[in-house]
């Protein structure tokens, strides 16, 4: 393979797990496989030796994406932790805050905890919100800490003083000993140094919970890959070396499904649209976001109801995917999801399974064709689709028709909801931008969306079943920041943030450094938390220019007015280091391959108005400028679009076929 690495895009889903590889020479390839649950670390290793049958670790650049420690959150895997806190704040994590999502429900059930109240202890000691001790740490205190974790059987501490973003002195101490004694630690001011308790507790408890978990099975991976550079995806939509990032557990929530949005709105902006609606629409779940002006960031994502403050992609998961199971409640209704067949024993049509999914139902109403299914390496077995459905049908009183487009208008409401929560309830008019959709099942469902929406344009990727992947394999590198930091003045010009900029800035080169990367490649941003004196939350803008000027006009945009003269306050300090690796070439020349037997054949394809007479075209042999008419299948060997009867499409350079309703046109580039 050369001197210069391949770099390779891994990411691990419920069902599949996608692989794209951009090679030192300008090529790719691609591959998708069946995840492997119990060791995800299999499905890596199978499919990097199916793309390198002669695999030499040494020649490989790897981004993982995994979800290792989401899924060990939400089945309640992570470590057995101890929580370390100061004397009379142990219950926090039980308190919380009352913005309940359902106030006045008596009978709301929690979510499972994560953390028993017996393995939670208070130590006496306490600084102020200046950083100034008011009661210090005795060395009792610390060893009467480090006997209750090892009494409690502690695999992972947390540690979570009262105002230790303000005076990191007595966690730092506490960390010191603990680590000495063996433990692995989360501290506050190193996860989180910020104000507001319940949220930093919060999120270094996540940490600490996942930090065995993630930093383990990283481990184990990269002794299997011996030579390679392994990088792990960040919700943050970059990623960083892999070493040690059992330490930043927490900012892999979202590993997997960041690197397709980032992905996907460099792509949009190539086409010439400011504002993307993305779907990734894979096996087990679909994630969407809204891309206004850039990819947006949160810091108030909400996991099981526990908050995680460190910067995330803000992207809104349902539990609607291609193997989202099809069931009758006890009413008699029929509904679909969130319980998903997986990898194992998957749909019925896969061979093993025995409830119907959408993947079953597509294939039902022809709009899934084996011709082209995982490249023919998984045959499916369509005759035990047809006696399943009538079973399902029969319980809800429908025809095996109706039923199966009943499981598709279902799961199509699941995620018009989930997109309609991320643009038209916070403000955003989806119609002025564009749908795109990737991952495995998406092309199957876009055009009901974007019809549901009014959404005109729809793009589909070129290798769209495995475009998360593809983003990971050209992310750049990026490490986050942030520091407390209390000021207040008139305006913006009686603030001066410059000691705090320069000494987070020295933290990042510490944190970039460690890593062994050289801090002097990175480009640096910064910004600041501001908010008018006497309100309780803030609005962050970049820190650069007349930045209070940028607060007011954002401040409008939130939330309809400004409070010209009022006293401005901030409350922190934020810098995003960045280390470019290439970005994506989206216009790259796709390789002609000669069309499959099937290409240019017609099927019978079920829609609402009845069956219909569709095109089969193989992706592969469509050239840039070619137009479709609808209806008709665009097939590949990871994913399908179904174009319906009364839309268009035309196939763009680098292979994206850009999807209208016939009689509109997308006014931007597209070309």
């Amino acid at each position: 393979m050369g001197e210069a690495p391949a770099r390779v895009g891994v990411d691990t889903g419920g069902t599949f797990t996608d692989f794209f590889c951009r090679l030192p020479d300008g090529g790719t390839r691609r591959w998708k496989t069946l995840s492997t649950p119990s060791d995800p670390s299999a499905a890596v290793m199978e499919g990097l030796a199916a793309l390198f049958p002669d695999l030499d670790p040494a020649g490989l650049e790897v981004v993982h994406g995994t979800t290792v420690g989401t899924n060990a959150f939400l089945e309640r895997k992570g470590a057995r932790m101890v929580l370390v806190t100061t004397r009379g704040f142990e219950d926090v994590l039980w308190i919380g805050r009352q913005d309940r999502p359902r106030l006045y429900d008596l009978f709301a059930a929690r979510p499972a905890e994560i953390l028993p109240r017996h393995r939670v202890t208070g130590v006496r000691e306490r600084m102020t919100w200046r950083g100034e001790v008011l009661e210090p740490l005795s060395g009792e205190e610390v060893r009467r800490a480090v006997r209750f974790c090892r009494a409690r059987g502690a695999r992972s501490v947390a540690v979570c003083l009262l105002h230790a973003y303000a005076g990191a002195g007595h966690e730092a101490r506490l960390g010191r000993a603990l680590e000495a004694a063996g433990f692995p630690v989360s501290l506050s001011s190193r996860v989180l140094p910020e104000f507001r308790e319940y949220e930093r507790l919060s999120t270094t408890v996540i940490n600490a919970y996942l930090g065995p978990v993630v930093g383990g099975y990283i481990e184990r991976l990269r002794r299997r890959l011996e030579g390679a550079r392994l990088l792990v995806q960040l919700s943050n939509g970059g990623c960083r070396p892999a070493a040690g990032v059992g330490a930043h557990a927490v900012q892999t929530l979202l590993s997997g499904p960041a690197g397709g949005v980032q992905a996907a709105w460099e792509l949009g902006r190539a086409l010439g649209f400011d504002r993307v609606l993305t779907l990734d629409m894979g096996g087990t779940s679909t994630d969407v976001a809204l891309c206004d002006g850039g990819p947006s960031l949160t810091r108030d994502y909400r996991l099981e109801g526990y908050p995680v403050a460190v910067p995330l992609m803000d992207i809104h998961t349902v539990g609607a995917g291609g193997g989202s199971l099809a069931w009758v409640d006890a009413g008699g209704l029929l509904r679909v999801g969130p319980e998903s067949a997986g990898a194992d024993p998957g749909p019925v049509c896969y061979g093993k399974g025995t409830g119907i999914t959408v993947t079953d139902a597509n294939l039902f109403l022809g709009r899934l064709r084996p011709e082209a299914f995982l490249g023919g390496r998984l045959a499916l077995a369509a005759d035990r689709v047809p006696p399943r459905m009538a079973e399902l049908a029969a319980r809800v009183g429908l025809s095996p028709r109706e039923a199966a487009l009943g499981v598709l208008r279902l799961v199509d409401t699941h995620m018009v909801r989930a997109l309609r929560a991320v643009s038209l309830e916070r403000g955003h008019d989806p119609r002025g931008g564009a749908l795109v959709c990737f991952g495995g099942a998406a092309g199957l469902h876009a055009a009901a969306l974007a019809a549901e929406l009014e959404i005109r344009t729809v793009i589909l990727p070129d290798r769209a079943g495995v475009f998360s992947a593809r983003g990971m394999a050209v992310s750049d590198l990026l490490f986050d920041g942030s520091t407390a930091f209390f000021a207040a003045g008139r305006g913006a010009s009686d603030i001066d943030p410059g000691p705090a900029v320069r000494a987070l800035a020295a933290r990042l080169a510490g944190d970039i450094r460690g890593t062994g990367l050289d801090p002097a490649a990175a480009r640096s941003e910064f910004f600041v938390d501001v908010r008018y004196r006497g309100q309780s939350y803030e609005v962050t803008v970049p820190l650069e220019g007349d930045w209070g000027a940028a607060f007011a006009e954002r401040h409008r945009f939130l939330y309809g007015h400004d409070m010209p003269g009022a006293p401005l306050e901030v409350t922190a300090v934020r810098a995003r280091a960045r280390i470019p690796r290439g970005g994506a070439d989206f216009r790259e020349a796709v390789l002609p391959r000669p069309a499959a037997p099937w290409h240019g054949r017609r099927a019978p394809v079920e829609f609402e108005g009845g069956p219909r007479s569709a095109l089969l075209l193989d992706r592969a042999a469509l050239r840039p400028g070619e137009r479709l008419s609808g209806p008709a299948l665009v097939l590949d060997d990871f994913t399908t679009l179904l174009l319906p009867p009364g839309w268009g499409a035309r196939v763009l350079d680098g292979g994206h076929v850009l999807m209208e309703r016939e009689g509109e046109r997308h006014d931007g580039d597209g070309n």
